[in-house]
């Protein structure tokens, strides 16, 4: 244990660093955009391409690890709206809740976190983790965030929701670094030296500023949503993140092994450490421009985020 809290500590360091910056006004509020952008548009899709192309086409394109994995996120995002929602929690709010207890921190932490703990060939079921997030989990959770648009117009506005949710997919560069990663390994292509060299700069950048934005992130949500809130608002939807999720998952792939579905049991160590990880930092932007509660959303990602780091490393201990 002492062994992979030593390994999981500098992650977690980064990201209270980048906490205490942004709370101690060290880091402007103002310069947090900037580097949310950069890692967002540069830094991580270089990480993600120098992963994806580097993993073998088959890791990929894993049928088993996508299907058993967003089975466990359709139950999570059933299980978290149907406990939230109630007459001051209402859809907008509980799916987006919801939509946290679902979505790890993945790209910006589970990637070099995992790669650290269980060696280069746990990326390929990560990547694959990160495209039924990023594609289906919050398109899902994002339709359904606009069901209080009324009963009448209900549906009409779900399914809109549900398009602009696929169109903000196709502009996010993370899925596009997948799959020109995937391609890249497909046909064994390699970039120039100079370009390739360049990229893997930026690659190298990736994990310590998105885990710095991350605390950052965090701090600033914390100053912009600081209201008082029951503990039964936000708690619960943590405890789901941070346990629920991991054991459902373990629950789920064994009960698939066991059926015969070809899951690779190493496959499954990392689903489970995944879904072990904090809720996705960037729901807080999300939760902020589609007009949900931010303050409660803040608060369930800062609460799995601190103490991710002795569930999480313990998850590792006991899997590993």
């Amino acid at each position: 244990m002492l062994n992979i809290l030593l390994v999981t500590f500098p992650f977690f360091a980064l990201v209270l660093g980048g906490f205490v910056a942004a709370h101690r006004r060290m880091l402007p509020l103002e310069a947090i955009p900037g580097l949310n952008g950069f890692v967002l548009y540069f830094a991580l899709p270089c990480m993600l391409y120098r992963f994806g192309s580097t993993t073998p086409i088959a890791q990929l394109l894993d049928a088993s690890v996508a299907g058993v994995y967003l089975l466990c996120a359709l139950v999570m995002v059933g299980f978290a709206v149907v406990m939230t929602l109630n007459r001051r929690i209402r859809w907008n709010d509980a799916s987006l809740g919801a939509l946290v207890a679902a979505f790890p921190n993945t790209g910006f932490m589970g990637v070099p976190l995992l790669a650290a703990l269980l060696g280069p060939q746990s990326v390929g079921p990560v990547i694959v983790l990160i495209v039924v997030d990023m594609v289906i989990t919050s398109s899902l959770c994002i339709a359904l965030s606009r069901l209080d648009e009324g009963e009448g117009h209900g549906a009409a506005a779900m399914l809109d929701a549900a398009k602009k949710a696929l169109r903000g997919v196709v502009a996010n560069p993370m899925p596009w670094a997948i799959i020109l990663g995937a391609v890249a390994s497909a046909v064994r292509f390699s970039l120039p030296g100079p370009v390739e060299k360049t990229a893997w700069l930026l690659a190298d950048a990736a994990s310590p500023v998105a885990l710095f934005t991350i605390g950052a992130v965090l701090a600033r949500s914390q100053i912009q949503s600081n209201h008082p809130m029951p503990l039964s608002d936000y708690v619960p939807v943590a405890l789901m993140k941070l346990l629920l999720h991991p054991l459902l998952v373990l629950a789920v792939g064994t009960g698939a092994i066991q059926i015969g579905v070809p899951l690779d049991p190493f496959a499954l160590t990392v689903m489970v450490l995944v879904a072990a990880l904090p809720s996705a930092s960037n729901v807080s932007l999300l939760a902020e421009r589609l007009g949900a509660d931010n303050g409660r959303i803040a608060r369930i990602i800062l609460m799995t985020t601190a103490a991710a780091f002795l569930t999480f490393s313990g998850a590792v201990s006991l899997l590993t």
